[in-house]
């Protein structure tokens, strides 16, 4: 397979008045850990949904060589975890279980081999001993490594996050961000919406900074500078409480 996302003239719009995203296009050709970021209301969690025709848009999206639509298959992606039902009557274990579906398919039981990379995928984000517990009982950093794990037996290609460290502890944010750059280390494509400036020359080593259409693409080093900054979130940004 080959790792490609080809995004070209894409564009979402609400109504004739109202554009979400406008004529956005990118190639994504290698692995990496992307941030998208920009400031509210840019289309960042929109592009995400776009791109894997969760929403009605103008122009096209490849993944993997195919349309979004076949593409996504290879996709695993984490929304918002306001859009997600934590308290569903379901345990951590069996959460992480349905990263499975691709596989296994619907209503179709869940095999040895299954289980026992789902209680790995538990082990590698440290909630082992919490398989049992219901998904209602976590906090929401324990929820988010819940939801990675889930990713991480779907042994997707492509990993799409939609501001996975919103609300959530220090410790489920290194752990989650470690278990990120073993994963691009292992050719995965990485792309996390994200909002705090002041980690992203640290988390990320490409940014795409948005303000409905793209404002800048490329390697952070070269992308993430103040002039960009401004262009996307006019001229008073701060980074770390601080004015750029």
């Amino acid at each position: 397979m080959k790792k490609l996302i080809q995004v070209t003239n894409l564009s979402v719009a609400y109504d004739a008045q109202s554009t979400a995203i406008e004529n956005v296009s990118l190639t994504i050709a290698e692995p990496m850990i992307m941030g998208i970021i920009g400031p509210n209301g840019a289309g960042k969690s929109t592009l995400l949904k776009a791109t894997l025709s969760l929403l009605p848009s103008k122009g096209t999206v490849a993944i993997a060589g195919e349309e979004a639509k076949k593409g996504r298959k290879h996709v695993a992606y984490v929304e918002q975890k306001s859009q997600i039902d934590a308290t569903f009557p379901i345990t951590v274990r069996e959460c992480a279980s349905l990263g499975t579906y691709n596989e296994v398919g619907l209503f179709r039981k869940v095999k040895k081999k299954h289980w026992q990379q789902v209680d790995e995928a538990l082990v590698k984000v440290g909630l082992a001993e919490f398989a049992k517990r219901q998904i209602s009982e976590l906090s929401g950093g324990q929820f988010q490594r819940v939801l990675i794990a889930r990713c991480l037996v779907q042994h997707a290609e492509y990993i799409f996050l939609d501001e996975p460290f919103v609300g959530i502890d220090s410790v489920s944010e290194k752990i989650i961000m470690d278990l990120l750059h073993e994963l691009k280390q292992q050719g995965k494509i990485i792309l996390i919406v994200h909002h705090d400036l002041s980690k992203v020359p640290d988390y990320f080593d490409h940014v795409l900074l948005m303000n409905k259409k793209i404002v800048a693409f490329g390697p952070t080093a070269e992308t993430f500078t103040t002039a960009n900054l401004r262009r996307a979130y006019g001229e008073m940004v701060m980074i770390g409480g601080e004015d750029v």
